[in-house]
């Protein structure tokens, strides 16, 4: 047997086993961190997909096992490359060696799992299976809670730009409103302020992972994948204006109570499926222009 290569037939067994016992040594060395992880992830809702993120990449190489195990190789230069500095961040991050906030330390903490992790797929199933199950692989960053001060810059990005969204929503629909200082309404009986809960940081999360998933399963072209990325960001943004002023019209000319009631509280998902819609717009469009341009080539 090739001391570098092995066929799929020959070590699978020991490859596994191998993989799972460098995927779990992270736990044994920082298990205080998913005690801290999963307390966030109960607490703060902007964390709740947390958990889902590496059963999506289990289901990924799954369904890619294949092409992705086609060739089973020992990438020990790549893996070292990756364990090496993630157990070096691993070891910063649980003895609080930069005197970080903790829930700095255990975003640094989950990326050197992370980066250990890829470090034990490099190097039980080698650079090709690595390459190929890349996506999958990078995906698990969304596992790594937003550090500050990053996660308090973007939302105060989310506040200002759903705060100008509702302003035009509201002259469009001829409501009178005056904007006061920072991202306060004054608006006919009641005065609104677009809190930091308000910012659809959660929604926008949301979003941006669904469209990546998305972007990765039904395109093709690099740019066109970033293109539909990007895509998010305005229409989040506008999608939570409308929903700041929807709810702020109903509560000045149906009832007060809709700005507490079930429909602020639960109703997320309604205006998330409004967002949702001109993305799968915009990505059935460049799906067709993928199509005809493989059809030219076919053609030429």
């Amino acid at each position: 047997m090739n001391s570098e290569r092995a066929s799929n037939k020959e070590v699978p067994t020991l490859v596994v086993l191998g993989f799972l016992l460098v995927c779990i040594l992270p736990f044994a060395l920082d298990w205080s961190s998913m005690g801290l992880l999963f307390r966030l992830v109960r607490e703060n809702d902007t964390f709740s997909q947390i958990p889902l993120i590496p059963l999506v990449t289990l289901f990924l190489i799954y369904e890619r096992r294949k092409a992705i195990f086609a060739e089973v190789s020992f990438g020990a230069i790549l893996g070292a490359a990756l364990f090496v500095p993630g157990m070096v961040l691993l070891g910063v991050a649980h003895f609080n060696l930069l005197h970080l906030s903790s829930t700095n330390s255990l975003s640094l903490s989950i990326f050197a799992i992370v980066l250990v992790w890829t470090a034990a797929f490099a190097l039980f199933f080698g650079a090709r299976a690595f390459r190929v199950a890349s996506f999958p692989l990078l995906f698990l960053l969304f596992m790594v809670p937003i550090p500050e001060p990053f996660l308090s810059k973007t939302i105060y990005l989310l506040q200002e730009g759903s705060s100008a969204m509702a302003a035009m929503f509201f002259r469009i629909a001829g409501v009178p409103y005056l904007r006061r200082e920072g991202f306060v309404f004054q608006l006919p009986g009641i005065a609104i302020r677009v809190a930091e809960e308000c910012s659809g940081i959660r929604s926008t999360l949301a979003l941006l992972i669904t469209t990546v998933l998305a972007s990765y399963i039904f395109l093709k072209t690099s740019w066109k994948r970033l293109a539909l990325c990007i895509a998010v960001v305005p229409l989040a943004i506008l999608k939570n204006g409308l929903r700041i002023a929807t709810l702020s019209a109903l509560a000045i000319y149906v009832n007060p109570s809709f700005l507490s009631g079930r429909l602020h509280h639960q109703g997320g998902i309604v205006f998330f499926i409004i967002a949702l819609l001109p993305l799968a717009l915009l990505l059935k469009l460049l799906q067709r222009s993928e199509d005809k341009n493989s059809a030219k080539g076919k053609a030429l």
